[in-house]
């Protein structure tokens, strides 16, 4: 693959004890969680289970985390329905559907083994999407980007939502126009993560999968975004095995809940 396509896909997770509230730091990664190989580049399926509406979405963000130089990714036939975008072991898939309103734009899960990472699931909300405040190509870039981003590593690089726009996809924020894609920092990040190499004995272990992704399935909130609102879950699947879910909610969702 030619070096200027390469795709590139990204764990956001944040190295943090539960209760401790994260301020913008140069380093973005979560924990040593990260996918198993052998060498770098590696190569991951993004499994592309979306409607036409949101393909080219989908192709942009791969486009723009290719620039990293130890990540490719390959955007491939997906292997779930849209609606329950089940994980499939050593790949992501993608989903949009009409989830309901229940406050989140999207959401990422990803599943460990060790301190590995096994599957990943990216879901877009289509039932604020086909509204007219988030049915912007900034607001879908935004979020297919960030939420991409933490199936492989990345955390958010900021999460209040007021501050001045950091110019990456991995920022919390009111204004999506200038977080649209990922900045230098990002593809720092990745290299820092991915820069030692795992051995040739063994590989990852398909982790367990939950049956569903609604709230009350993401299991023990351990992080609270920068406007005191849930911010990551964890699920112990048992057997070293877990489930951590990234949540972005609405504007209207994270607002009315720091003025409870």
């Amino acid at each position: 693959m030619h070096r200027t396509a390469r795709i590139v896909l990204t764990a956001s997770i944040a190295l943090m004890a539960a209760g401790t509230a994260l301020i913008a730091s140069a380093d973005h990664s979560w924990g040593t969680y990260h996918w198993y190989r052998t060498a770098n580049p590696f190569t991951l399926m993004l499994g592309d289970n979306v409607s036409s509406v949101w393909d080219a979405y989908l192709q942009t963000s791969s486009a723009d985390w290719s620039a990293s130089e130890v990540l490719d990714t390959v955007v491939t036939t997906g292997m779930t329905s849209p609606k329950n975008c089940k994980a499939i072991p050593g790949r992501v898939e993608i989903c949009n559907s009409r989830y309901g309103n229940n406050g989140w734009l999207g959401i990422a899960s990803i599943w460990t083994s060790g301190g590995h990472i096994a599957q990943g699931t990216v879901k877009m909300n289509d039932t604020y999407f086909n509204t007219a405040k988030y049915n912007t190509p900034a607001w879908r870039n935004l979020v297919m980007c960030q939420e991409i981003g933490h199936t492989f590593g990345l955390d958010h690089q900021d999460e209040n939502f007021a501050n001045t726009p950091l110019g990456t996809c991995m920022d919390y924020s009111n204004d999506p126009v200038p977080n649209q894609h990922p900045n230098t920092h990002d593809y720092e990040e990745l290299a820092t993560i991915y820069a030692h190499q795992d051995g040739t004995a063994g590989t990852t272990t398909a982790a367990a999968s939950a049956a569903n992704d609604e709230p009350g399935s993401w299991g023990t909130m351990i992080r609270e975004g920068g406007d005191g609102k849930p911010a990551i879950f964890e699920l112990d699947l048992g057997n070293g095995q877990k489930k951590f879910t990234f949540v972005i909610w609405t504007e209207e969702s994270h607002r009315s809940h720091h003025h409870e």
